[in-house]
């Protein structure tokens, strides 16, 4: 049977969902898709127990990960799929982002904690063995009772233009690019001109630049884009001559964003299995 209903964009309680690796692939199946991607923030730790359900789930699943890239000071985060997970180019890449992340982190909580009674070490036991990021810090101000949920404080005290927020030193984007092409990878930058997110954007010139260190695809159906911003995205996509995805960027509770939500064309689902290295693992 052809897949039909692709989810390129997932995360697991490995990185800042709520789910674990086992739970996410039951939860797809039961919103009826055929295939995910589990797409962590700089890590592979959730895919060895997602790849475990493949059989009982009947969902095929994509390793992948969401790479935290930013290029003359705007953020961008890149998605690679099917890398040779045994390749050192992309767990070389994580070490020192994950570091420069911690540190930021750290600054974040001190500037947070003058008006909030959080700490440090709150935050990281949130995070547990998950690479500590802001959806941490939100869990944590919303367990305080400072906020509703994790969307009411990205809003108000965790968006890039908050007096709260600090940038860190994340590597660049045609960089990351070129490392998951080593890695065997299939770059797609995700969510590309999602504007609740942030104010500036990668410019066409510089998405061109990433076709050109061999980027393959725009993630353009997204629920935090919306239809004009799709719209932007995949005429952007067509001037450049990329792909298109779509994707849920499912966190679970942590978002509102349901699994399946955004789906990505299955001629599109097949060319990424075509071009990455690693193996799709199929029921």
């Amino acid at each position: 049977m052809a897949v039909a209903r692709i989810d390129l964009h997932t995360h697991s309680s490995c990185s800042d969902g709520t789910d674990a690796p086992a739970e996410l692939m039951t939860l797809a199946a039961r919103a009826g898709l055929d295939a995910i991607a589990l797409t962590d923030h700089d890590t592979f730790a959730g895919i060895a127990d997602a790849s475990k359900m493949v059989p009982e789930c009947g969902v095929t699943l994509i390793p992948g990960v969401e790479i935290s890239t930013s290029h003359q000071g705007i953020t961008a985060h890149l998605l690679a799929y099917l890398p040779d997970l045994n390749s050192p180019s992309l767990p070389d890449l994580f070490e020192k982002t994950l570091q420069a992340r911690q540190q930021r982190m750290r600054q974040m909580v001190q500037r947070l904690s003058a008006d909030f009674d959080i700490s440090y070490q709150e935050v990281a036991q949130q995070a547990g063995s998950s690479p500590i990021g802001r959806p941490h810090v939100a869990d944590v101000l919303v367990k305080a009772g400072y906020f509703p949920n994790r969307s009411a404080a990205f809003e108000q005290v965790l968006a890039t233009s908050s007096k709260y927020y600090v940038h860190y030193q994340a590597p660049d984007t045609i960089y990351a690019v070129q490392q998951v092409i080593k890695a065997g990878g299939v770059p797609v930058l995700a969510h590309p001109r999602a504007g609740g997110r942030q104010r500036r954007f990668l410019s066409v010139g510089t998405i061109s630049q990433l076709k050109e260190a061999g980027l393959f695809a725009l993630e353009a159906f997204h629920p935090e884009q919306n239809p004009i911003e799709q719209a932007e995205v995949s005429e952007i996509a067509k001037l450049l001559g990329l792909a298109i995805t779509g994707s849920s960027d499912y966190h679970g509770s942590g978002k509102p964003n349901q699994l399946g939500q955004c789906l990505t064309d299955p001629e599109v689902f097949a060319e990424v299995c075509e071009k990455g290295a690693g193996t799709p693992l199929r029921p």
